[in-house]
C-alpha cells in the first residue's frame, strides 16, 4: 500500500511515493531540473501559469511511477502541499483566466492595509487575527479593480493546492487552513470571512466547496488518471499550504513546538493553541492543518521572502560564467563562504530583494550590501555575509514572535535546502540561541502523511509518523555567540536606518 505526496512550490513541484506501512519514502522526482521562472511583469509583481504546475506534476508522477513500479491500484491515497496565498481564478469550464499572482507579489499591499483601516484594526486582528495585506482576499480584490473583464469571467477563485486537486478530480474545494491563509475565514464563527469580501465587493459565492483538511475529499478522474498513469478513484485526502506541511511533516502538532524551512522564502513557524496576534501583524496566525472549531489550534507564521532567492541571485550573477558554461555547486559556494570569519569582515546584507516583507510592516526596501570594501571583501565574504543576512532576518522575525508568547529551545526543520550547509544550520542555532534538529522529511513527505490519515489508512496522527527520524542535532555554539549578538545589533541598526529611508521616500 503506498501514499503520494506532491509539495508544489515557486521553485519547482516535487513528488514522493511512500510506502504507507513504514513511512519510507519509495521513489521521488522534482520538475524542472532547473529552477521554475516567475513572470515580473513590474517590479513588485510575481506571477506564474498554473498550467505549469501541472505539467511538472504530470512529469513527476509519470517519473515516481516509472522509477518504483509500483501498480497504480497500489496507491491509495493522495496529498497535496502548496506554495501558500497565492490566487488561481477559473471560468464556468474550470479554464485559468489569467496567471496566479503567487505568494511574493506585492501588487496589493496598499488594498490590504486600506481594508485594514476601512473595516477597523481591532476588527480584523479580532476575526481574523491578521490584517488583509497582501494576502490572496487583496490580490482577488485587486483582479475586481484592474481586470474587470477578466473579474466578471470568474466562477471561482482558489489557491494552488486547490487548483492542482481540480486538475486531479474535477471538483473546485478549498479547507478552512486553505482560507485562513488567504485572511478569508473568521476564528470568531468558524467561518469563512464574509465582512471582508463584502468590503471589497466580492460575492461570497466565488468561494469553492469547503473540505476538511484531512479526510476524503475528492477522487482522481478518469481523465486524471490517463493523463498522470494513476488510478481512478484514487483518493485525495489531504491538502495544506506548504509552512503549515512542513510543520506536520516534521510532526509539530502541539502547542510550543517550532518548525524552520529555507528555501526560496525562510519561514519560522510555531504552534499555539491560544488565539494570539501581533498588533502589527507581522507575523500572521493561521489554523493549523489539526485545528478544528472545536480545537482551534494556530500556526503562527514569520516569513523573508528573500532567503534562498539570494543564494540564487549570488550563484546566478557571481558564481557562475557562462563563457567557460560553469555554474558553482550550492554546497561549493557554502565551502567558501566558510573561508570568512563570523561578521565577514563588517559585510553586511539585507536580504529584503524579494517583495514587500511582512515583517517589515509590508515595506518594500531593497536588498541591501552595506560595508563593502574593494580591497577586502571576496566572494567568500559575500556568501557568508548573505547566509548571515538571512538568518539575522529570521532572528528578527523570531523575536516578533516571542513578543506574543511564542517561544522555544529546539526548532525543528527539514535536513534540506539551508539547513543543508553546516554554516547556515550552525549560525542558525547561535544567532536564535536554539538547538536545531533536521530530520529525513520534505513537504512531499508531509503531504504523503497526511494522505494517509485522511484516507484512514493511519487511524491517529502517532501512526502516521513512522520512520520519521532526525538525521542531525546542532546546538548554539557559546564561543561565537557573543560576537554573533554584536553583529547582528549592527545589522539591526542598519535595517532601522534603510527602513527610515524607506518611509520618507
Amino acid at each position: 500500500m503506498y501514499l503520494l505526496g506532491y509539495d508544489i512550490g515557486s521553485s519547482s513541484v516535487k513528488a514522493t511515493l511512500m510506502i504507507a506501512a513504514t513511512g519510507k519514502a519509495l521513489a521521488s522526482a522534482f520538475a524542472p531540473n532547473n529552477e521554475m521562472g516567475m513572470l515580473v511583469k513590474q517590479e513588485g509583481w510575481a506571477e506564474q501559469d498554473p498550467e505549469l504546475w501541472w505539467q511538472y506534476v504530470t512529469e513527476t508522477t509519470r517519473q515516481v511511477l516509472a522509477k518504483s513500479q509500483v501498480a497504480a491500484t497500489d496507491i491509495k491515497a493522495i496529498g497535496i502541499a502548496y506554495q501558500m496565498h497565492g490566487l488561481v481564478v477559473v471560468d464556468k469550464n474550470q479554464q485559468v483566466l489569467r496567471p496566479s499572482i503567487i505568494w511574493c507579489d506585492s501588487r496589493a499591499v496598499e488594498i490590504g492595509n486600506q481594508a485594514f483601516k476601512g473595516l477597523g484594526e481591532e476588527v480584523c486582528l479580532s476575526n481574523f487575527l491578521n490584517s488583509p495585506a497582501n494576502f490572496t482576499a487583496s490580490k482577488l480584490k485587486w483582479v475586481r479593480e484592474n481586470e474587470p473583464e477578466i473579474f466578471s469571467q470568474i466562477d471561482k477563485f482558489m489557491l494552488p493546492g486547490d487548483f492542482i486537486a481540480m486538475k486531479l478530480s474535477g471538483k473546485i474545494q478549498t479547507t478552512p487552513s486553505g482560507l485562513s491563509e488567504g485572511i478569508l475565514w473568521n476564528f470568531k464563527e468558524s467561518r469563512p470571512a464574509y465582512e471582508l469580501l463584502d468590503y471589497y465587493g466580492i460575492s461570497a459565492n466565488l468561494i469553492p466547496e469547503v473540505v476538511p483538511t484531512f479526510g476524503f475529499q475528492a477522487e482522481v478522474s478518469s481523465e486524471a488518471a490517463a493523463t498522470l498513469g494513476l488510478a481512478p478513484g484514487t483518493v485525495i485526502g489531504y491538502r495544506a499550504g506548504d509552512q503549515p506541511n512542513n510543520a506536520f511533516s516534521l510532526n509539530v502538532l502541539k502547542p510550543g513546538e517550532i518548525a524552520a524551512t529555507a528555501g526560496t522564502s525562510g519561514v519560522i513557524y510555531g504552534i499555539n493553541n491560544q488565539i494570539n496576534y501581533d498588533p502589527q501583524s507581522r507575523v500572521n496566525s493561521f489554523l493549523h492543518v489539526n485545528g478544528t472549531a472545536e480545537n482551534p489550534v494556530t500556526g503562527t507564521l514569520m516569513i523573508v521572502n528573500g532567503t534562498g532567492i539570494l543564494n540564487s541571485w549570488l550563484r546566478k550573477n557571481l558564481f557562475s560564467s557562462t563563457k567557460y558554461n560553469y555554474q558553482y555547486s550550492y554546497p561549493e559556494i557554502n565551502e567558501i563562504a566558510t573561508q570568512a570569519p563570523v561578521g565577514a569582515d563588517g559585510l553586511l546584507i539585507l536580504p529584503f530583494g524579494n517583495g514587500a516583507e511582512r515583517i517589515l510592516q509590508n515595506k518594500q526596501i531593497g536588498a541591501v550590501f552595506s560595508g563593502l570594501s574593494l580591497t577586502t571583501h571576496t566572494k567568500g565574504h559575500l556568501a557568508r555575509a548573505a547566509q548571515e543576512g538571512i538568518i539575522f532576518a529570521l532572528r528578527y522575525g523570531f523575536d516578533i514572535m516571542n513578543g506574543i508568547g511564542i517561544q522555544a529551545k529546539t526548532v525543528k526543520a527539514g535536513d534540506a535546502n539551508m539547513f543543508l550547509s553546516p554554516l547556515f544550520a550552525q549560525t542558525f542555532a547561535t544567532v536564535t540561541n536554539t538547538t536545531v534538529e533536521l530530520y529525513n522529511t520534505d513537504g512531499s513527505q508531509g503531504a504523503a502523511r497526511g494522505a494517509g490519515i485522511g484516507a484512514g489508512i493511519y487511524p491517529d496522527f502517532d501512526s502516521s509518523f513512522t520512520g520519521l527520524a532526525c538525521t542531525r542535532t546542532i546546538a548554539p555554539d557559546a564561543s561565537n555567540r557573543d560576537l554573533y549578538e554584536e553583529v547582528y545589533r549592527k545589522w539591526c541598526a542598519l535595517l532601522e536606518n534603510q527602513m527610515r529611508l524607506t518611509k520618507t521616500t
